[in-house]
């Protein structure tokens, strides 16, 4: 029987995902897994991460990808990067990067600047897309604007929204769920064990944050069964 799995934030924990998948989970090629962005920073292989899950793909798993606010950073200060790299001073995207754990990112690749990075990993993550629609909920990165005319326009705020209630009307009809936030494990539990109280499921435990009680763990959900499978952090 194949189950359907949905995993936010990574965060350049490399060891910690493959032991998830491959010891926890026990993924096979037909069973879907849908991935919500925020692959790189802050933790010490974000190029690991990438490399690990451009293989499932490449090895032909049913695997998904949304871009992350951390994605869309990355890619930014690289195109600047690109542009600028012959005026050395640093550009404004590139210090916002830095400033959310791009040290770390840059430090998996060997490279100290944005532009080293080699194309490919820059072109896989900008095919990653803002959401996925599923016959049962929406996912996202960070959330929808639901105020605006049309939630699935907005881009931007499917990757860095921080506050935001659902839309039934606009949402046809589906609850979101998400990352991007680091919330407690026993409050992630209690909106998925009380899912008629909430119009979300927010997955984010803070895998790099595993000094604070209740987090550090990489999370995945099986929307079907309500499973919660909590990975604790073998990188950091």
């Amino acid at each position: 029987m194949t189950k359907r799995w949905i995993i936010p934030d990574i965060h350049g924990c490399s060891r910690t995902l493959k032991y998830l998948l491959e010891n926890q989970l026990k993924i096979t090629k037909n069973d879907p897994v849908y991935f919500l962005g925020d692959y790189i920073d802050r933790g010490p292989d974000g190029k690991g991460v990438l490399d690990y899950l451009m293989n499932l793909e490449k090895e032909e798993y049913e695997v998904h990808f949304i871009r992350g606010n951390h994605e869309e950073m990355c890619i930014k200060a690289y195109m600047a990067d690109q542009k600028r790299r012959f005026l050395g001073a640093k550009h404004d995207e590139q210090k916002s990067w830095e400033a959310v754990g791009a040290g770390e990112t840059l430090k998996s690749f060997g490279v100290k600047h944005p532009r080293e990075i080699p194309k490919l990993y820059i072109e896989w993550m900008e095919h990653c897309v803002p959401f996925i629609e599923l016959e049962d909920y929406i996912l996202v990165h960070a959330g929808m604007n639901f105020h605006a005319e049309d939630p699935f326009a907005d881009e931007k705020s499917m990757m860095w929204t921080r506050n935001f209630r659902v839309d039934f009307t606009k949402s046809h009809g589906k609850k979101v769920i998400h990352g991007h936030i680091p919330v407690d494990y026993s409050f992630m539990k209690l909106v998925i064990n009380q899912n008629e109280n909430y119009d979300f499921i927010a997955l984010d435990n803070g895998v790099f944050d595993n000094g604070k009680p209740g987090m550090g763990n990489l999370i995945a959900f099986n929307p079907d069964t309500k499973e919660l499978v909590a990975m604790s952090n073998m990188d950091i």
